[in-house]
């Protein structure tokens, strides 16, 4: 069975017709009338009503058509604007009844969406249980499985948000809008370049972490709105829930230039002085995303510093450790301002331990893992502050193990390499030669994972080198390699796919920073490819007790695409110069 086609629609002015006057009937009203619908009921003269129901027709809020329904009713009682047909029809009678499945075959061949209670193969269309604060609307259906499990999964959901959030969404819409407005006015001379938003989208698009240089005229016009998207994206919701009207205006004019420095107003409460006299830094890892795979050096330190210098990737549930009463910088490193950002980071460390305080910087994975974490030791100990420097699980070797991916295994790979995808100033880093039995990790890699596929399979050149004495020898294009996004958190999702597909599987399935490509035929030990698909995805984290299995050994939510090419067996089998290669290599 598909699933159904969810949408938000106006109803404002529209005609619902009720058919009944029973309490379902009343709510029915109800609903309608909260979304400025005008409801009209049609029932008997003598009909009884429920009394919330009779109310409303008394005040004059309901309008009540005093006889037994009739099919002309469909034709004549909607608004004039569309030839009085009306907008949606309720029946609440008892979806076996006879006239229930009259009223519902009229509808469908006048195109008038109809809702029977109790019988889902009656209706075009059905009621979601939903919570609405302000702006904020959550919608949750069951597609008529069950309407109080609906209910009971929409109070879950509402009751995990920080309290009063649509006051926060609506701040943040205005914020947009303003941004729109201003950037608008200053490229007037321009056509309007806007992020495309949807509020369906599953993932980000490929493009949401794309590499901006500070000369790039197009991303300069879009700079603040994708600055926005990505503080949607990544601040924690309990931080967007505490956005003011002040720091709107603050905000607004912290990103003038790419290079302006001043401190956002969610952190210029002055940090308290828990520490002790003497100031201390301490640079940590928080391991891939889930909080269970902290170190509890680093659990100790999120809990005693005075001052939290985040990176902007650390998840909201690391963050949530954080005790309330410390104040939190999250770095700013958004497209186009890293550089920048990194310097206002070391900037407010330094401040923070020139008042004494315990200051932590928190990274997400390792910090010596292309974390510049050396940098800003180096930086600290030439200022007489010498860091303590705690070790994090890295994403480079947890994530493959998330995604039921072995880096090395016996006769597969026996070596790993880490690799950058991102050089210093967004170079691109010369691809690795191809090994048969060597997995390849690129961390960083994503927001340019089409010139780096090129680059792997000979495609394309590098950015840095543009003499190579001697090329190195290209990637079988079938090579297996698996796209690892949010390791470790609920919302982790695994593409699986060889480098001749992974760039189209990226475009269709969208993006959800952060995330790793692992490649090599180590992929291939626990999960075969083969006839599965051009691409696999996997959604869900299994947590920490054994997952169920499906029959092809995959845990989670399933789909894929068509794939064809020879499975790892057979490309060992069939390339003589690979095995020998295997062979010198195991020797070595």
């Amino acid at each position: 069975m598909a699933p159904p086609f969810l949408t938000a629609l106006d109803s404002a002015g529209h005609v619902h017709l009720i058919v009944g006057s029973n309490p379902l009937a009343s709510a029915r009203c109800s609903k309608s009338i909260e979304v400025a619908a005008k409801p009209k009921v049609i029932a008997p003269a003598d009909a009884d009503f429920h009394y919330v129901l009779a109310k409303r027709i008394e005040d004059g809020e309901v309008e009540w058509i005093k006889k037994s329904f009739e099919d002309t009713d469909l034709s004549t009682l909607g608004r004039g604007e569309v030839d009085n047909v009306v907008d949606a029809v309720f029946v609440t009678v008892n979806g076996k009844n006879a006239l229930s499945t009259h009223i519902s075959s009229l509808c469908r061949r006048m195109r008038v969406p109809v809702n029977v209670v109790d019988a889902p193969n009656l209706c075009t269309f059905t009621l979601l249980s939903t919570h609405a604060d302000g702006p904020l609307q959550i919608g949750i259906t069951t597609s008529g499985k069950g309407c109080k499990l609906a209910s009971r999964i929409r109070r879950e959901i509402a009751s995990s948000l920080p309290p009063n959030f649509g006051t926060a969404v609506e701040r943040l819409g205005t914020i947009r809008r303003r941004i729109w407005e201003e950037d608008h006015r200053t490229y007037e001379t321009e056509e309007p370049a806007t992020e495309v938003e949807d509020d369906d989208a599953t993932a980000q698009r490929p493009t949401f972490n794309r590499l901006v240089s500070e000369t790039d005229h197009n991303a300069a016009r879009t700079r603040r709105m994708r600055w926005l998207s990505q503080i949607c994206e990544y601040w924690p919701m309990r931080r967007l829930a505490s956005i003011t009207d002040a720091d709107i205006d603050t905000i607004l004019r912290s990103y003038n230039t790419p290079s302006d420095l001043v401190p956002p107003p969610l952190d210029a409460t002055n940090p308290d002085t828990r520490s002790g006299p003497k100031p201390m830094i301490i640079l940590a890892g928080s391991g891939p995303g889930n909080p269970s795979l902290l170190t509890m050096a680093t659990h100790r330190a999120i809990q005693t510093a005075s001052v939290i210098l985040a990176d902007k990737l650390v998840p909201a549930p690391v963050l949530d450790l954080i005790p309330r009463r410390t104040p939190v910088h999250i770095a700013r490193k958004f497209p186009g301002n890293a550089d920048a950002a990194q310097a206002e980071l070391l900037s407010l460390g330094l401040e923070a331990l020139q008042k004494g305080h315990t200051v932590l910087r928190l990274k997400q994975g390792d910090p010596y893992i292309y974390g510049r974490g050396a940098e800003e030791f180096s930086f600290f100990r030439e200022r007489g502050y010498v860091p303590v420097v705690l070790p994090g699980i890295t994403s480079a070797l947890s994530a493959p193990l998330f995604a039921a991916i072995p880096p090395t295994h016996r006769s597969v790979a026996d070596q790993v390499l880490i690799c950058t995808g991102t050089g210093r100033k967004g170079a691109a880093p010369d691809p690795p030669p191809y090994i048969p039995t060597q997995t390849v990790v690129f961390l960083m890699a994503l927001h340019r994972l089409s010139s780096l596929v090129d680059a792997l399979v000979g495609a394309g050149r590098t950015m840095e080198s543009s003499e190579i004495e001697s090329k190195p020898k290209p990637w079988p294009r079938e090579t297996p390699c698996a796209v690892v996004e949010r390791a470790s958190c609920p919302d982790q999702r695994v593409i699986r796919s060889t480098l001749q597909h992974v760039c189209t599987a990226v475009e269709e399935e969208g993006s959800r920073p952060p995330g790793l490509l692992i490649v090599g035929w180590s992929c291939e030990v626990l999960m075969e490819m083969k006839g599965t698909g051009r691409w696999l995805v996997e959604e869900g984290f299994a947590g920490f007790e054994a997952p169920e299995l499906g029959s092809n050994g995959s845990a989670g939510l399933v789909k894929g695409m068509s794939i064809d090419g020879p499975s790892r067996n057979e490309h060992l089998l069939h390339n003589s110069e690979t095995s020998a290669q295997i062979s010198d290599l195991s020797v070595q």
